[in-house]
């Protein structure tokens, strides 16, 4: 299995980091070399994070949270919306509006505002209004839908966010910080590793080894999801009171991480000593 994970990881080509000259000196603990002025990331670092953001994912989706994926650069958009759509997430992947976590409800009035704009489409009342107003609100809701039709469905903040390259979702990074939300986040060699709670370190440009690791996270979704209890008969689901979502504020970040995991550490191990292999 390790030695399977080890060859999905390297014909991905998710161990290519970016130029020696474009380094981020705190990634020096995940770069196993240099070839061709390129680091080369150590792909035992690759698979103890990446075990250790399943785990954390499917936990925090077992608790009845969701993880809200983040990748708007065009090498991402593609694999984020289509696993996120098949595993009911929300995403976003055109761009990061500045206040969508911190200013929630201000986000969440938008789209009432698209859910007027259809309703006055299906009930044959925007035909009432002048042709320079119908042409104003079919402008207003293309851009409502181009930057929030992902977390349309999206009714409380999520419990994790999934990243795909920190140094463009900076504002998601400081947001989800600012609450405490933890992130996952997929981190090249020009990355800061701190800004992230788990770290995967990998190749955020190239289109197969991003879409290797989303469909590594929505498969711990899709196990996360099968540990969910299901509400007693009866019984109304629990909504996440204004209080209770101040109060997760107040935890550290510390708190709301995956704590360090023995058994990633020991995978990656196993993993490690496959590596030989597969690079020969």
């Amino acid at each position: 299995m390790a030695s399977e994970l080890v060859r999905q990881l390297i014909d991905s080509g998710i161990h290519y980091g970016h130029r020696a000259s474009r380094w981020n000196p705190k990634m020096n603990p995940y770069i196993f070399s240099k070839r061709n002025l390129i680091h080369i990331i150590d792909i035992r670092e690759t698979v103890k994070g990446l075990l250790r953001a399943k785990k954390f994912i499917s936990q925090v989706v077992g608790k009845g949270d969701d993880i809200l994926f983040v990748g708007t650069k065009r090498q991402a958009r593609h694999s984020i919306e289509d696993h996120a759509n098949a595993i009911g997430m929300p995403f976003v992947v055109e761009r990061w509006l500045g206040g969508t976590l911190t200013n929630f409800r201000t986000i969440r009035s938008r789209l009432g505002r698209l859910e007027e704009l259809e309703q006055a489409e299906a009930d044959g009342s925007a035909s009432e209004y002048s042709k320079k107003q119908i042409s104003r609100n079919a402008r207003e809701k293309r851009k409502i839908e181009r930057n929030l039709s992902g977390i349309r469905k999206m009714t409380k903040l999520p419990g994790a966010l999934f990243i795909v390259d920190v140094q463009r979702e900076h504002l998601a990074v400081r947001e989800a910080r600012s609450l405490h939300i933890p992130t996952v986040c997929l981190i090249d060699t020009d990355s800061d590793p701190d800004f992230a709670d788990i770290p995967i370190p990998g190749n955020d440009d190239a289109m197969r080894s991003i879409d290797l690791v989303v469909q590594h996270m929505a498969d711990a979704v899709k196990e996360g999801m099968r540990g969910r209890k299901a509400p007693e008969e009866g019984q109304a689901p629990k909504r996440r009171s204004e209080r209770a979502t101040l109060a997760r504020a107040d935890e550290g970040p510390a708190e709301a991480a995956a704590p360090s995991d023995e058994a990633a550490d020991a995978d990656a191990k196993v993993a490690g000593s496959a590596v030989s292999d597969a690079t020969t």
